[in-house]
């Protein structure tokens, strides 16, 4: 999701969960049959809950099913779609049966990222167009296999990183492009949120009522139910996510990748630790990655439990050119003048409006004119493999010499068990090179 910040999306989504307004009912009501887009929902918790909303935004949007292994998610969803739309969906734990539905367009997977690929791949195999949440998988083998599904199926997929589709980004992105900032040779992102906190550490126990664990856990290893290893707080376990690294990073290395070009690295090192946090989660709550592109360098770093970033702020992306630097956040962007230069003048431009309908619009535009959306998956990769690379250095404390033709580490065992999938029986990704 667009990360302004995790509580202000919870709270823009209590608003958005109330009836819809006549206006958009008598909206709804005057789409023709043939110009209707019927979505399936896989994985209905806040994020997907969230993103349907959004979808919610477009009178041409209907969602017979919805999708997930908990109960508890299903019910919350069901109320969504009957206030949004007033049909009540049919509900499904497999999400096979939703794939296996001739009736819909799309399907929408904001799963956790362990799930990401096999329903993304699937449905482009059943010859449906999907919304993928961000990144997209949990190693970069997956990503590839995702690549391909789409690309063999010719489907049209777009992953969930909406600020791509933000307007204020695109302006400064294009400024960056426009060659003002001179020779651009160092990019820098960083996310430092003070709203995260620590998880506790609480005991393993019963898998709760109306969850089928099993089916959550899927392709990853079997484990014990912990209540911090379920929904939100999943980002910090390696078996499902990548942390902050793959959580914000991948929003963040967006823009600094669109705005440099399709580079990839050479090099990558990484370091970090839990420095504060006393819990049972893994990933860490420190991190700087650094990035050697054949043309500029590019810093990485997170941290949790502190939020004055560079120029006081939590988040944002940084271009340093020899005329100029641009800084890109939450807010806007602006243009400082190197002192001794002056060939450019200083710029400040004010954030545009909230950019997921804009990318949602856009991926179902093209889901019409069969062109490829603006975050499409040959850029998704790019931007999640960066994003993987970056753990991968952390992960095996190894300097990683990426060969970007064949997705591998040289000379690099350790590294590379990490960009395969390694997945338990019975599932196996399709398309897999490994």
């Amino acid at each position: 999701m667009s990360p302004l910040t995790r509580r202000d999306f919870m709270h823009r989504s209590a608003f958005a969960l109330a009836a819809l307004p006549a206006a958009a009912q008598e909206a709804v009501k005057t789409v023709a049959p043939s110009e209707r887009v019927r979505v399936g929902l896989i994985g209905a918790g806040g994020m997907g809950r969230g993103d349907l909303d959004c979808f919610f935004k477009f009178p041409e949007i209907e969602c017979p099913v919805v999708c997930d292994v908990d109960d508890k998610m299903l019910g919350e969803a069901v109320k969504l779609v009957e206030g949004r739309r007033g049909n009540t969906p049919e509900v499904v734990k497999d999400f096979r049966r939703v794939i296996d539905r001739k009736d819909l367009d799309v399907v929408l997977v904001a799963t956790p990222d362990h799930w990401h690929a096999l329903p993304m791949i699937y449905a482009c195999q059943s010859g449906k167009d999907v919304y993928v949440e961000k990144p997209l998988g949990k190693c970069i083998d997956e990503g590839r296999a995702m690549v391909e599904a789409a690309a063999a199926n010719k489907r049209v997929v777009q992953m969930g990183t909406q600020w791509h589709s933000g307007e204020h980004y695109r302006e400064a992105i294009e400024y960056v492009q426009s060659g003002k900032l001179g020779k651009i040779r160092m990019v820098r992102c960083w996310a430092y949120l003070n709203w995260l906190g620590g998880v506790g550490n609480p005991p393993d126990g019963p898998v709760p009522a109306g969850v089928d664990y099993d089916m959550w856990l899927g392709p990853a290893p079997q484990r014990a139910f912990n209540p911090n290893r379920f929904h939100f707080n999943f980002r910090w376990f390696w078996d499902y996510a990548g942390g902050l690294m793959t959580d914000w990073g991948v929003h963040l290395l967006n823009i600094a990748l669109w705005g440099m070009g399709p580079e990839w690295p050479t090099r990558v090192c990484s370091m970090g630790a839990k420095h504060v946090l006393d819990d049972n989660s893994e990933t860490p709550d420190t991190q700087v990655a650094v990035y050697d592109f054949p043309t500029y360098t590019l810093i990485f770093e997170h941290q949790i439990q502190g939020g004055i970033g560079p120029n006081g702020k939590e988040h944002g992306m940084l271009f340093s050119g020899s005329e100029g630097t641009l800084t890109i956040d939450g807010d806007g962007w602006r243009v400082q003048v190197e002192e001794k230069r002056k060939k450019i003048e200083a710029v400040s431009r004010p954030a545009g409006p909230d950019a997921r309908p804009a990318h949602v619009r856009n991926f179902l535009d093209c889901v019409k004119s069969r062109q490829q959306p603006v975050e499409n998956l040959e850029v998704g990769h790019h931007v999640s493999t960066v994003a993987h690379l970056g753990n991968l250095a952390y992960r095996t404390k190894t300097e990683i010499h990426w060969d970007s033709k064949k997705e591998r580490a040289v000379g690099n065992k350790a590294a590379n068990e990490l960009v395969e999938c390694h997945y338990r029986k019975p599932w196996k990704l399709p398309y897999s090179r490994s």
